[in-house]
């Protein structure tokens, strides 16, 4: 039986554009122009977070940061927190959204009655992109398509760039041994998160930089048989530098949430290639719960 998250990734295109359509639907729960806002999550809702603040920001919605759960400053005043947590479980965000009193708060979630929910003063709620894979992949992509909706982005472009996303061969690229992603702007935080998919289901060394800064040190270890993965476009130059070391530079001509999905599927690809099992990683849960 194939993993599920084989059919949680193919499935992206059709659940972006019910999200989207969500984001229309539920404007009086998502952040207004002209908002101070925050946007907080843990692990692959932390990344999210970080894509979706820039998108809005540079929209011109309004100054929009972004914080791990367990980093956010509660000294800091905002006129919403936006917290994205697939399960509506997780430790963190429900302690952050019980101590945010006074300051309205929207959960995005793919689970409306979960403790998180209680806590909060907006509920946008995704079940359609729930997963039963531990490895978080349409819910992550789904959130994202919501807030850049909510934004002002067309997701029809991306919908389509996604399914051509679908389609591309990765053969070439599942027998390197170490790969860097690289993005900027908002692609930073999709950056972050193809380097923890690789490495939460293929147990596999991937790393994750702003492009500029990767020269500053990281591609020292760029060599043959390694990867150099941009989401959105590259620094002017950086392909041809990233040559002259032997290691393989790697962008799609795609909406770079599209090309997350191309490495998800890679991610999931190199733990076939490794013998595991990519809906169990390696000391993970679905939601990481403290007592």
């Amino acid at each position: 039986m194939p993993p599920f998250v084989d059919d949680e990734i193919a499935s992206q295109p059709r659940v972006w554009r019910e999200a989207a359509a969500l984001a229309a639907a539920s404007r009086e729960a998502l952040p207004r122009p002209g908002e101070r806002v925050a946007v907080v999550g843990c692990g692959t809702s932390w990344f999210i977070a970080m894509s979706a603040a820039v998108v809005r920001e540079q929209a011109g919605h309004g100054v929009t940061d972004a914080f791990a759960g367990s980093e956010f400053p509660l000294g800091r005043t905002y006129d919403r927190v936006v917290a994205i947590s697939r399960s509506g479980t997780t430790t963190e965000v429900v302690e952050l959204l019980g101590a945010l009193d006074g300051t309205p708060t929207t959960l995005v979630t793919a689970v409306p009655d979960s403790p998180a929910a209680a806590r909060a003063t907006d509920v946008v709620a995704m079940p359609f992109a729930d997963e039963s894979s531990v490895v978080q992949t349409r819910f992550a992509t789904s959130a994202l398509s919501l807030l850049r909706a909510a934004a002002g982005h067309d997701l029809e472009p991306v919908v389509a760039d996604a399914e051509r996303a679908l389609a591309l061969d990765l053969a070439d690229l599942t027998a390197a041994d170490q790969c860097t992603f690289i993005g900027r702007g908002w692609c930073v935080g999709l950056a972050n998160e193809a380097a923890l998919k690789t490495r939460e289901a293929a147990q596999f060394w991937a790393e994750s930089y702003p492009s500029m800064d990767y020269r500053h040190g990281p591609v020292a270890i760029a060599e043959p048989g390694r990867l150099v993965w941009s989401l959105g476009a590259a620094p002017d130059g950086l392909a041809e530098q990233v040559g002259r070391t032997g290691a393989t530079f790697v962008q799609h001509d795609l909406d770079p949430q599209a090309a997350l999905v191309v490495a998800q599927r890679f991610a999931v690809a190199v733990a076939k290639v490794r013998g595991l099992d990519p809906d169990q990683p390696r000391s993970l849960t679905r939601s990481v719960i403290l007592a």
